[in-house]
């Protein structure tokens, strides 16, 4: 039976918090407009990222990089319009935030302002805790991000695990602290060692969603094109294809474009 409007109980960033507190995980997708948005809700996913991954997955860029504040915000517009039920996150993308805290306040109230969105996500550790600390200081809730940040990609130069050597496992879990400290109410670890994310799960009360990180997280995320089977030229360990679209869509094309050619589509019932 479907579901109506006033059994539907919205996620929050309170809620999340509660389900860590009782053991219960946190399933998180990606989402970049109106009609996939809708379907993921619809399906009771509890927290969906308008991540600057739509770089990759809807621009073709080979890096998160280019994309801009004012593309963040028309997907982010998008997909909260078919938002009932879960938690909408955006990321603030590259550029918009690092290193001037005026300006990653600026950013946020945009994106809160024009989208409707429920909080907003950055990359960093101790290098952004002024950013984040404005933002909070505005009452945006902040989802923090830590162990690969792909909008530091031309700093890192390749997508390895992350956090391997004792120096930057023990700075990450140093930034998680301090990020959980000043108020953030989650955290995203992407591609780090399982061993080193159950030491933060232990050691902060907020929820940590992981992404390559194993299985004692509080949660997991993914790219929805990729774990649909949409995109075939990524696949990490960490990603469990739940379907292969690739190859249904392609399929159907061919299909269709094969009944246009043979004057098969429209046929009589399917005209006026």
């Amino acid at each position: 039976m479907k579901k109506t409007k006033q059994d539907i109980t919205k996620v929050t960033t309170q809620v999340l918090r509660g389900m860590k507190e009782h053991g219960k995980k946190i399933a998180m997708l990606t989402a970049y407009d109106y009609t996939t948005a809708k379907i993921i809700d619809q399906a009771n996913i509890d927290v969906i990222l308008v991540g600057d991954s739509a770089a990759n997955v809807i621009g073709g860029h080979r890096t998160t990089l280019p994309i801009t504040l004012d593309q963040m915000i028309y997907h982010g517009r998008s997909v909260v319009k078919a938002v009932e039920r879960a938690l909408v996150v955006v990321d603030l993308p590259f550029g918009s935030y690092q290193g001037n805290s005026r300006e990653a306040l600026a950013s946020a109230i945009r994106i809160m302002k024009e989208t409707g969105a429920d909080a907003v996500k950055l990359e960093g550790g101790k290098e952004i805790v002024e950013s984040v600390e404005r933002i909070l200081s505005a009452g945006i809730p902040v989802m923090g991000h830590l162990g690969l940040t792909p909008q530091s990609i031309n700093k890192f130069g390749t997508y390895v695990v992350r956090a391997t050597e004792k120096a930057e496992a023990d700075k990450l879990v140093k930034d998680a602290v301090l990020l959980e400290k000043i108020g953030c109410f989650s955290i995203v670890l992407e591609k780090i060692p399982a061993k080193l994310t159950k030491k933060v799960v232990k050691e902060l009360a907020i929820p940590i969603i992981g992404i390559g990180a194993g299985c004692a997280a509080d949660g997991q995320v993914l790219v929805l094109h990729d774990m649909l089977g949409i995109t075939q030229d990524f696949s990490p360990r960490f990603l469990r294809r739940y379907a292969n679209l690739n190859d249904v869509i392609g399929d159907a094309v061919r299909r269709y474009v094969d009944d246009v050619k043979t004057h098969d589509f429209p046929n009589v019932k399917e005209q006026y």
